[in-house]
């Protein structure tokens, strides 16, 4: 579609699922990016929707609130507002963020639904799926578990074995069980009505292979024609369950609209929400022909989005249809898959937390490092030298230098231009030409090279002052460092328009310190936004440095959850074998206390210790070395096998056992008596 031809924009950004918060993998690969487009077309005067909302349904949700002791509504009333409020303080500008659970969510689905059905557009199908006989309700995939018929592991799930990554079916796996009363399921039959996507295949061959081959990114091209080439089958819209919107038709009680058919709904409820509020008619943005829709998604969302929404939307009639899905890839983490399971993750609520006011360097270092064609690692060190290099070393110094000088000549008075140098031509000429190649790379969705075109200003900016000197030139060319000011200011204006769609917090102290007004995209390019006389006011910081000691916390505070991980991972000891009450008072166990200790040569394990039984004084060789120097043990009281067979050990004779309990991480602690008691006393 000619951009020439649109008279409004719908912007949507995946709807966020509510059995968690945000995370930097969800903010790199959609929100960030749909942020930045819709703040840009807004710039350029261009009619938006810009739409979002909590995903609130679905067989994750119900499993969530369970473990938590809570109910389903209580669970998504409590995620949805911490995404909302976190989104709000990031500085993403929805124009409505709304939820799947509202009333208008409700009615909009089962108003599709119900056109659809009428129309014929489903088929009804009767399959035998697991029924728990105890909770008395069908399971979902995800409420089964049981042995993986691919890798043997325990604890598979009905849809997928998260120790081999085996995409299954529930009725594959070994021993199955309830998640919900322990019980085996039994196959039962229940009726569900299915979207027949087999007989959309050849209109989204052509609309996806042919139409959009040129202009959607390979990624999403390459995904869609995958699928496509396999062959599409019919696919459930409905399932059993009773949390969700209720499937309206006869004869479908306990039966709800299937999460992934109710959630894309979900943009055009909250449409309808924002326009009953904006005073304005939703239709237009979603059924007038000179609207753009665009959807940003992740990658793990684009066979929703570009073929089984669109089949909807095909389907029902009347709706326009996605001209672009800019799906990213995914983001990792220090090298690491990003995980909510292993809190695995930078939370975007806790670094709102934790780093106040630092919003932009976030939004800054995810866009530079956007995974927009392939998966990408976020690490704490290329955040810090991002920020410290490039925000604060090129940004921030050229702007403050350019604020600082003016104060220091000019009382914060814009100078006038007087006699342009060669050097000054150049730079009117990058201030001019900026701003279409920003646009240009924003509106073919790749934000990266739009964000090193707006930082080349800066940088462009940051060398004129380099190399003219104005602080040396003073001296001697008055009138020269006037107009070196005056375009330095100028710079600065332009800044604080092209900056606004990437770093919004940045932009407004940027026009705080200029004394200047929000300008639109169309007025960038300009040498005269300031004008000769305009009074600035006093510089201060845009972006502060980041030193090491941030860095090793931040890493500090991964390194704890990874170890927390590995032992929530790591499985206890299996019980041994049964023995008897007699075999165990044939042991002799009792307190004793370490009177001497020394580290055994030749061995990096071994203390030799010499301990006080209560019976006698004895050497007792313990391979705990690694774990306790001599001088932490001497005069600790131990407990003491006391009768094992005397054993040689680097050419000493051990007389007895120290007990120690081991812990998942391997880690040793003593078993002592929490009171003291005499030496010799016997535990039994």
């Amino acid at each position: 579609m000619s951009e020439k031809n649109i008279k409004r924009y719908t912007i949507t950004a995946a709807l966020p699922y509510t059995n968690g918060p945000v995370h930097i993998g969800h903010l790199a690969g959609v929100y960030v990016p749909a942020d930045i487009y819709a703040r840009y077309k807004r710039s350029m005067g261009e009619d938006v929707a810009f739409v979002c909302g909590s995903d609130e349904h679905g067989v994750p949700i119900t499993i969530r609130a369970k473990k938590d002791g809570i109910t389903p509504q209580q669970l998504v009333d409590k995620y949805n507002a911490i995404i909302r409020d976190s989104f709000d303080q990031f500085g993403i500008s929805f124009d409505i963020y709304s939820r799947t659970s509202s009333k208008t969510h409700h009615d909009t689905a089962s108003e599709f639904f119900k056109y659809m059905h009428e129309n014929g557009d489903f088929i009804e199908q009767t399959t035998e799926q697991y029924y728990d006989e105890e909770a008395k309700q069908f399971l979902a995939d995800r409420y089964i578990t049981g042995t993986c018929p691919k890798c043997g592991a325990e604890g598979a799930y009905g849809d997928q074995c998260e120790v081999c990554g085996s995409s299954l079916s529930a009725t594959e796996l070994i021993n199955p069980k309830s998640a919900l009363s322990g019980a085996a399921p039994v196959l039962k039959e229940t009726k569900h009505w299915y979207l027949p996507l087999d007989q959309y295949e050849p209109w989204l061959k052509d609309w996806i292979l042919e139409q959009h081959k040129n202009d959607w990114k390979s990624n999403v091209y390459g995904q869609c024609k995958s699928w496509l080439d396999q062959g599409l089958q019919p696919r459930a819209v409905t399932r059993d369950l009773d949390w969700g919107v209720p499937v309206p038709v006869e004869g479908a009680d306990g039966k709800v609209l299937y999460v992934w058919f109710d959630a894309p709904i979900g943009y055009i409820s909250a449409t309808k929400d924002w326009a009953t509020k904006a005073g304005k008619d939703w239709e237009p943005y979603w059924k007038s022909n000179d609207s753009k829709l665009v959807h940003f998604i992740g990658k793990d969302n684009i066979v929703f989005h570009c073929i089984i929404f669109p089949s909807m939307l095909k389907a029902h009639g009347g709706y326009i249809l996605p001209d672009n899905v800019p799906a990213n890839e995914f983001l990792n983490l220090e090298g690491n898959k990003i995980s909510t399971s292993r809190n695995w993750a930078v939370w975007l609520h806790e670094y709102l937390e934790d780093l106040p006011n630092k919003q932009d360097v976030l939004r800054y270092t995810l866009c530079a490092n956007a995974p927009e064609t392939k998966d990408n690692d976020f690490t704490w060190k290329d955040f810090q030298q991002r920020n410290n290099s490039e925000l604060v070393a090129i940004f921030g110094n050229f702007v403050n230098r350019s604020v600082v000088l003016t104060h220091k000549y000019y009382n914060g008075k814009v100078p006038s231009v007087n006699k342009l140098e060669p050097i000054d031509h150049e730079v009117i000429s990058a201030i001019k030409e900026l701003p279409a190649k920003i646009g240009k790379s924003i509106d073919l969705y790749r934000f990266r090279e739009a964000l090193q075109y707006m930082m080349e200003l800066a940088r462009i900016g940051n060398k004129y002052l380099a190399d003219t000197e104005p602080w040396k030139l003073i001296k001697t060319d008055e009138e020269s460092v006037e107009t070196i000011m005056n375009l330095s200011l100028q710079i600065s204006a332009n800044l604080s328009i092209l900056c606004e769609p990437f770093l919004p917090f940045t932009a407004d102290k940027l026009r705080s310190m200029l004394n200047m007004n929000k300008a639109n995209w169309s007025e960038a390019g300009s040498i005269e936004l300031l004008d000769e006389g305009h009074a600035i006011n006093k510089a201060e910081l845009l972006f502060e440095k980041l030193d090491d000691k941030f860095v090793d916390t931040q890493i500090q505070k991964l390194e704890d959850t990874k170890k927390a991980n590995e032992l929530a991972q790591k499985t206890v000891e299996p019980q041994k074998e049964e023995t008897t009450f007699d075999d165990f008072m044939k042991m002799d166990i009792r307190v004793g206390e370490i009177l001497e200790a020394e580290k055994l040569k030749k061995s990096k394990k071994l203390l030799k210790l010499t301990v006080d039984t209560g019976i006698d004084k004895r050497t007792i060789l313990s391979g705990i070395a690694q774990y306790f120097s001599p001088e932490d043990v001497i005069g600790k009281q131990v407990v003491v096998l006391a009768n094992l067979a005397p054993r040689k050990m680097m050419g000493h004779e051990s007389q007895g056992m120290i007990l120690m309990a081991e812990d998942k991480d391997g880690s040793l602690t003593f078993v002592s008596p929490s009171d003291a008691v005499a030496n010799g006393s016997q535990i039994s």
